[in-house]
């Protein structure tokens, strides 16, 4: 560290890269890790988060961080890869001082935490010593607009006692209601098991699958295990089949089958027949519910079915033309309608007329490799999925296939830069 004392804020620098002396990149950074020492005294961090590769969350000592500046950190010495996981007295910047309400010492009033400067010290060891903090009507720092005025205080011109609080779980749901489920799920592992855990569990059902959608498997399986059955199983039933069935996947036999008894049948049906196939396969990948009409059906039908809301733009794609059942496993499947064909057709037409039979469908024990090639040689955003039978029991999205074919940290990877060995927590 520099003989001269520095600041930092820690909002700015939440997402930095995290780099090895020589160079390498191990990660980004998501949080700090600090030490109260009493009511008074300011806390000095001890560590930081670093998210590396597979979107797992590691700890870095202090100690270990040789520059720590507004656009880069730098550490020396071995990082262990064992998850983070926050000790006794420890609390973390983000997860838990971020969006705190305090009550300031000059009597007057409150205020919320926005951001928190360190400060290093002569003797390298890096204290908080002031709190930016907005008066006022205020929201988070994680959206655009807020209200109030902002100042910068000492810690000790907050107190730090009984009066001081974290945001409400239910007003953080509240406060971060737009937020797109993957920036919602970001936010979360921001924060510390229990808080987590606490948010998590004030969301809505339909709210809470779709982001647990966009986390890591460890962290679906923590929040989903830290439910009482009946409301996991009704967010499974809210969840997409194929990613309830990868969730239900980590789970033990016994606890994905108590599950599975709690959920709709007819939803439960739909896993059920995905957990049979292996996930390298066609059916593995696939979903049970695209767009099915009969041939029947008008252009204006298939249409209205494709302006759904609920779905992805690979499924709206494409519409499967089978004989009845109309559910998967259906009738006799007959060809696709593509969306452009659709469009270049008139509202009364029949889909029987304007249906493509020359693509063929892949059978659902078909590999990822046929797949794939399949996909990539006819340009295709989604493709069929048959059984023996020949009858239609799902479709494989272009969506579907990416997340099986690029390695499991393709949300933050970026250079491929290795990752030191594993180990035990240091410091």
């Amino acid at each position: 560290m520099s003989t001269n004392p520095s600041r930092v804020f820690v909002a700015r620098l939440l997402g930095l890269d995290v780099f090895d002396p020589l160079g390498d990149r191990l990660g980004r950074l998501r949080d700090v890790v600090v030490l109260a020492r009493g009511v008074t005294g300011a806390p000095h961090a001890v560590g930081i988060v670093v998210e590396v590769p597979g979107k797992k969350r590691v700890f870095v000592p202090m100690t270990r961080v040789t520059s720590m500046e507004q656009t880069q950190i730098i550490c020396t010495g071995l990082v262990n890869l064992r998850r983070f996981d926050q000790r006794g007295a420890e609390m973390l910047v983000v997860g838990e001082l971020f969006d705190r309400k305090v009550t300031l010492t000059d009597g007057t009033g409150d205020a919320v935490v926005e951001d928190i400067a360190l400060e290093e010290q002569r003797n390298g060891d890096w204290l908080i010593r002031q709190l930016f903090v907005r008066r006022g009507s205020s929201t988070s720092r994680l959206r655009g607009l807020r209200r109030g005025h902002t100042m910068l205080i000492d810690w000790s011109d907050a107190n730090q006692g009984e009066n001081t609080e974290p945001q409400g779980a239910g007003q953080f749901v509240a406060t971060h209601e737009d937020l797109k489920p993957a920036d919602f799920a970001d936010a979360l592992q921001e924060m510390s098991d229990k808080r987590r855990i606490e948010v998590a569990s004030e969301l809505q059902d339909e709210r809470l699958a779709d982001v647990l959608q966009e986390l890591p498997e460890e962290d679906q399986v923590q929040l989903l295990s830290a439910l009482d059955n009946e409301r996991a199983a009704d967010v499974l039933e809210e969840m997409d089949p194929d990613d309830a069935a990868d969730l239900l996947a980590d789970l033990s036999p016994a606890k994905a089958e108590q599950l599975l008894a709690l959920m709709n049948p007819d939803d439960a049906d739909d896993v059920r027949r995905l957990l049979q196939y292996d996930d390298d396969t066609a059916g593995g990948l696939m979903t049970p519910v695209p767009v099915i009409l009969p041939p029947e059906a008008t252009v204006a039908e298939a249409l209205a079915h494709v302006r759904s809301e609920e779905l992805s733009p690979a499924l709206a794609s494409a519409i499967f033309i089978c004989r009845p059942p109309l559910e998967t496993p259906t009738g006799r499947f007959l060809g696709v309608v593509h969306i452009q064909q659709l469009l270049r057709s008139a509202p009364p037409e029949q889909l029987g007329s304007i249906v493509d039979t020359m693509l063929e469908p892949v059978s659902d024990h078909a590999s990822v490799s046929e797949v794939s090639h399949t996909m990539a040689s006819y340009n295709l955003n989604s493709l069929p999925v048959v059984n023996k039978a020949g009858r239609l029991v799902g479709a494989v999205t272009v969506d579907d296939l990416l997340d099986h074919l690029l390695p499991d940290d393709w949300r933050t990877h970026d250079d491929g830069a290795p990752i030191r060995k594993p180990g035990g927590r240091l410091g």
